[in-house]
């Protein structure tokens, strides 16, 4: 994410503000060029007071990009129903900047009709959902926004990390997966390193679910749920890819170094421009970036923010992948 500052008053604003918090300008998220504009002249996004979005919209009443990528949602009377979902769209718009900011494209249902993409959040308190991805349409059980049902479910899967926008991430992996591997060629290198997507689907399931992840699987899966099959391998792969873009370009904007410990050269990084370069050339900043921040969140009591290992064939996934990307 991007550093942001108030143009009236120089203060330091973040993605997520709808003002200035010293001098309380207004501000609002403009998507065309992913910017948060002090003083806008466009109207604000329709669901500003429904759920907070700080976006900005084309026409007065109208939705913003990214809510108007929202297919369903909870119904108005919905208390709770609203507050997750609004939780879920703070999600969502990080998810969508982050795309732009990659250059990824976006086409909509409005342009692709069929397989355009399309959000449903729906609630499990209200019907059974599944989270996943079918046919451009990404489906989210509402129930990840609340802390302590995500936990229980973190733990029962045996997950070390589980968020809303890793659900999103990992998801809207499977929508790019036949968007990146259009051509011959990247379709076979992607098979090549993560097997064949035509594979029976439930019968991988099933497995999955009756024996685990094979033994060794951090030898060539960036985590467990990715030995599954290899399109969720792909999508585990690409959520990968997006967390460390992210955190990088943060870590930049900031003007985050790390030294390193005494007596640890090899463990340092310096602020990294997260659009230079391939990620194989980043990995080096990554790894005392995250031996840092995994220090600090102990020292607080916490778990490690970053609770992966990359080995090799895990870091030729991810250069595929973000090449793939590059390219696109």
């Amino acid at each position: 994410m991007r550093a942001f500052t108030c143009g009236v008053c120089g203060q330091l604003v973040f993605f997520e503000n709808s003002a200035c918090l010293r001098c309380g300008t207004k501000l609002g998220l403009r998507w065309r060029d992913r910017e948060l504009v002090t003083k806008p002249e466009e109207p604000p996004c329709a669901n500003r007071d429904a759920i907070g979005c700080n976006a900005l919209a084309d026409a007065p009443g109208a939705l913003c990009f990214a809510c108007s990528l929202t297919r369903t949602r909870p119904n108005a009377a919905d208390g709770h129903g609203i507050a997750q979902w609004a939780e879920a769209e703070r999600a969502k718009r990080r998810l969508i900047f982050e795309l732009g900011e990659l250059g990824l494209p976006i086409p909509t249902r409005q342009e692709q009709p069929e397989g355009g993409l399309a959000f449903d959040l729906l609630s499990s308190a209200v019907q059974p959902v599944t989270t996943g991805h079918a046919d451009g349409v990404i489906t989210l059980d509402l129930a990840e926004s609340d802390d302590d049902q995500r936990e229980r479910r973190r733990v029962q899967m045996g997950e070390p990390y589980r968020t809303l926008l890793g659900h999103l991430r990992h998801e809207i992996g499977h929508f790019y997966f036949p968007l990146l591997t259009v051509n011959e060629e990247a379709l076979t290198a992607a098979r090549r390193l993560f097997g064949d997507e035509r594979e029976d689907y439930q019968a991988a399931l099933d497995r999955h679910y009756a024996d685990g992840p094979p033994a060794g699987w951090a030898r060539e899966h960036v985590s467990a749920y990715a030995t599954m099959h290899p399109s969720e391998d792909w999508a585990e792969t690409f959520a990968h890819v997006l967390h460390l873009r992210d955190t990088l370009q943060t870590a930049a904007a900031y003007g985050v170094r790390v030294d390193g410990p005494t007596g640890r050269p090899d463990l340092h990084a310096e602020p990294v421009d997260a659009g230079a370069g391939g990620l194989r050339a980043m990995l080096d900043d990554w790894l005392g970036l995250t031996y840092a921040l995994n220090a600090v969140n102990r020292s607080l009591g916490f778990d490690d923010l970053y609770p992966f290992v990359l080995s090799g064939p895990v870091i030729d996934k991810l250069a595929f992948v973000d090449g793939l990307i590059a390219r696109s």
